[in-house]
């Protein structure tokens, strides 16, 4: 990559420089940026709008999610708009400590960009957390192996359960939830089957790049415990980090843009994604009789109507219309997940 992505990376203190190509930004020239970073912002609507027209302007497209605790999500673009961007949300939530994870696309990943003001940058629903307060210990990837592996220490993947089928670590709980929002519920209802009636066990906790693992690791804190965990960077920073041949996750792990999934080193990975209800899907759920393209998966063709159904058809029918034109054609996406992680 150019010296900006460098310069970037030396920044931030997030990747490695060595990590990448950085010679090669011919076959892979998108720079992918997921960022967050819990820092007061204490008007949002003051920050959105130059925000957006900045990303606007220099052709980058992702969302980018503000709430009174910070900013969340993932943006992609050129190299120099890329750092352009970063160096304007530094502007916003300080210079230090800004989590900035890069990896590369052959392609735009996003068809827009949004930056949209929320109560929350990951949706919990506890107001009382406060990560900047009180957080459990980051465990850097290299280190990450040895504190899982550790006898008694509960291993739990905080995401959501289409992304644990995916891929997760070995041994890890999974919790079930459809939303990151569950999460203080399933603790609360399975807590004393977890930890027991003794001394409190070790927990590790992780998810993709590391702000869910922020809030759940501060409300466990919040409920008495003292030895929480979470993975530092989440699975992508795990992911780039550790050689598959000392990795001990399983399978893939998915992110919330066109890349659909990524392995060891961030390479793509091998699922597709529907369009109705922005799951990964398999070779064999493309198989199923459920299936129909930009219109229904095995997993969403329950929960949607015939009516949702025809017009996601259309929807599709008009995207198919417009690519033979040439053109680009962006429907609304029925159920986008702007509030989860990247």
């Amino acid at each position: 990559m150019g010296a900006i992505c460098a310069s970037l990376l030396a920044k931030t203190f997030t990747a490695d420089v060595n990590a990448y190509d950085w010679n090669d930004p011919v076959d892979l020239p998108i720079c992918v940026a997921a960022l967050y970073k819990f820092h007061p912002i204490a008007d949002c609507a003051a920050a959105r709008e130059p925000l957006a027209k900045l990303c606007c302007s220099r052709g980058v497209k992702g969302t980018l999610l503000l709430a009174r605790e910070g900013i969340n999500g993932t943006i992609a673009g050129s190299d120099e708009a890329i750092a352009e961007v970063l160096d304007h949300v530094r502007g916003l939530v300080g210079e230090d400590n800004l989590e900035v994870k890069f990896s590369r696309a052959k392609t735009q990943p996003f068809y827009r960009m949004k930056v949209r003001i929320k109560r929350e940058i990951v949706t919990m629903g506890e107001p009382d957390i406060d990560p900047r307060q009180d957080v459990g210990q980051y465990i850097q990837p290299e280190q990450w192996n040895a504190l899982i592996q550790e006898p008694g220490t509960i291993l739990i993947d905080t995401r959501n359960d289409y992304e644990v089928e995916v891929g997760t670590f070995a041994g890890a709980i999974n919790p079930q939830t459809k939303t990151f929002r569950e999460f203080p519920a399933w603790f609360k209802a399975e807590r004393e089957r977890l930890l027991g009636q003794g001394a409190a066990p070790k927990v590790a906790m992780f998810c993709t790049g590391g702000i869910r693992c922020e809030k759940a690791t501060a409300y466990l804190k919040a409920q008495g415990l003292d030895e929480v965990y979470h993975l530092h960077g989440g699975i992508l920073k795990y992911l780039e980090t550790i050689p598959a041949e000392q990795s001990l996750w399983e399978g893939e792990c998915f992110v919330f843009d066109e890349r659909v999934t990524v392995g060891h080193g961030l390479e793509l990975g091998h699922y597709a994604l529907c369009r109705a209800c922005r799951r990964p899907l398999r070779d064999e759920d493309r198989t199923s009789p459920l299936f129909e393209d930009g219109v229904s998966c095995p997993a969403c063709h329950g929960e949607r109507s015939d009516e949702q159904r025809a017009r996601y058809r259309e929807r599709q029918k008009q995207e198919r219309l417009a690519a033979e034109r040439g053109a680009a054609h962006i429907g609304a996406s029925p159920n986008e997940r702007v509030d989860e992680e990247i």
